[in-house]
């Protein structure tokens, strides 16, 4: 698996609102944390919630800052969001770990 262009695919699906190609690269017993916004978000239906809600409703867009691999099976990705939420623009990072291709936990975070 190439993370590095996985990433990319990644923040691309997201910045197109493309919310089946966003869900595509999450495993279906994903779990992606934000303690940013106090909750757990579980499987395809918890994180199209997220996507939903933080991205397509704020219009959020992300740029990666840069990311490093930390392990075979995980990464950890610094970006920046902008978008129509108060501060406007914001840095972020997510700390990721994969399975069979695919995202199966995400940590994200505001910084």
């Amino acid at each position: 698996m190439d993370i590095e262009k996985f990433i990319q695919k990644w923040i691309a699906a997201g910045n197109a609102y493309d919310t089946n190609g966003y869900l595509e690269k999450y495993h279906k017993n994903a779990v992606l944390d934000d303690p940013s916004v106090g909750q757990s978000f579980e499987g395809h239906t918890g994180i199209r919630k997220y996507f939903e809600d933080y991205f397509i409703g704020y219009k959020t867009q992300t740029r990666l800052i840069k990311s490093e691999i930390t392990g075979d099976m995980s990464a950890h990705v610094e970006v920046e969001f902008t978008g129509e939420f108060p501060e406007g623009k914001i840095g972020g990072i997510f700390d990721l770990t994969f399975k069979s291709g695919k995202i199966l936990s995400a940590k994200a975070d505001l910084i």
